[in-house]
């Protein structure tokens, strides 16, 4: 994607500095646009933990490129000793967010490279492949998303008679929470891109607002139109007519459809089955957990500080980003991060393969090679 006409990925490499990835730091947007350099395992970590860089498929990337850090250093190595601490940023990566699962994905897969290197040497050179790969792939899984999503915005905006199609998204699961394109986004970009009128409604996503700071701007950036409304008015757009489609990203999905998403997700599915508003969630197959099947009752649920909760940040009028206490001052907050709705409110999920039921069978039948011979709940 482009800022100020410059392409841009949410993470990348130095090309000459091998210890060295920078990321876009979201936690400015959309006030000011800061690129921060990453040089260890513990700088990495703490980006992903502090939400520096946050989204599913970013988050696995991040992990990634940590796991390349943990051994980039030159310098003597006793036998194993790198393996050693390709082992420590492994538990150190996979321990910031416990929601999504692309991390653990993610740092998994970098185990079994470097595991599979004779040296450090030889592991310095393949690790760093292979994140590059991974981020790679990430871009190819989201504008494939992109292509599989259009044909349900092309299929409303046949309907509309070339009116706008007005979509609903929650949260921010745009190129910033991944490592370009986005996940439900990429079909409104693929939408504004191919010349189709759409409109897009940007729930605020509080506490952390991640619509208003980051979806608005980026949706911003690019050119397509869009409305920043508060989180709890999708009920009530959809009861309208005002909405004909909701599409939302996810940072897990089981093997039965169920879908972990930023907190308040649930809520806008009910409202839409309520409704007969067509609700996805696109993910890449990095985001599905295969080992789960009860979204509800098996997937680890972040609770975040309080003071998330408590206060808000914004730009005053004198130019400044100033942070502010929006309730009384021994009042105490909760801060449960996302929310799993069921497979039964999703009318569908969008993958890099293409779309299919939020259902056991349905996912099988995109990634046959995950579970063949199985029993198909």
């Amino acid at each position: 994607m482009k800022i100020n006409g410059i392409p841009y990925r949410t993470i990348w490499p130095d090309p000459v500095a091998t210890g060295l990835v920078r990321i876009i730091d979201q936690r400015p947007l959309p006030h000011r646009f800061v690129v921060e350099e990453i040089r260890s395992v513990r700088a990495m970590a703490e980006a992903i933990r502090e939400m520096h860089v946050r989204g599913a498929p970013l988050i696995g990337a991040a992990a990634a490129w940590g796991m390349a850090l943990a051994i980039q250093p030159s310098g003597p190595d006793g036998a194993g000793d790198w393996l050693i601490r390709l082992k420590d940023a492994a538990r150190e990566l996979e321990s910031t967010r416990p929601t999504a699962v692309n991390q653990a994905w993610a740092v998994e897969r970098m185990l079994a490279v470097g595991r599979a290197c004779a040296s450090s040497e030889q592991a310095r050179v393949r690790l760093r492949e292979e994140a590059q790969r991974i981020c790679d792939e990430d871009v190819a899984a989201c504008a494939a998303i992109g292509r599989h999503g259009l044909r349900l915005i092309q299929e409303i905006a046949a309907r509309k008679g070339g009116a706008p199609v007005n979509v609903l998204t929650h949260c921010n699961a745009g190129w910033l929470a991944c490592v370009d394109h986005g996940t439900a986004t990429a079909p409104i970009y693929a939408a504004h891109n191919a010349g189709l009128p759409v409109h897009v409604w940007v729930d605020e996503t509080r506490p952390r607002n991640q619509g208003a700071k980051l979806t608005a701007w980026e949706l911003g950036e690019h050119g397509v139109p869009h409305t920043l409304i508060p989180d709890n008015a999708g009920g009530h757009l959809m009861q309208h007519g005002l909405v004909d489609l909701c599409l939302v990203g996810a940072d897990r999905v089981t093997r039965q459809g169920d879908a972990a998403n930023k907190i308040g997700t649930y809520l806008k599915a009910l409202a839409a089955a309520d409704n007969g508003v067509p609700f996805y969630v696109a993910l890449p197959a990095s985001t599905i957990d295969w080992s789960r099947r009860d979204g509800v009752r098996e997937i680890p649920i972040e609770s975040r500080g309080e003071e998330e909760v408590r206060f808000m940040e914004g730009l005053a009028p004198d130019g400044e980003v100033r942070t502010v206490r929006i309730c009384p001052e021994n009042t105490r907050g909760a801060n449960y991060g996302f929310d799993v709705t069921p497979a039964r409110l999703l009318t569908g999920l969008i993958t890099e393969r293409g779309l299919c039921p939020a259902t056991a069978a349905g996912l099988l039948a995109l990634f046959p090679e995950r579970d063949p011979g199985a029993t198909i709940a």
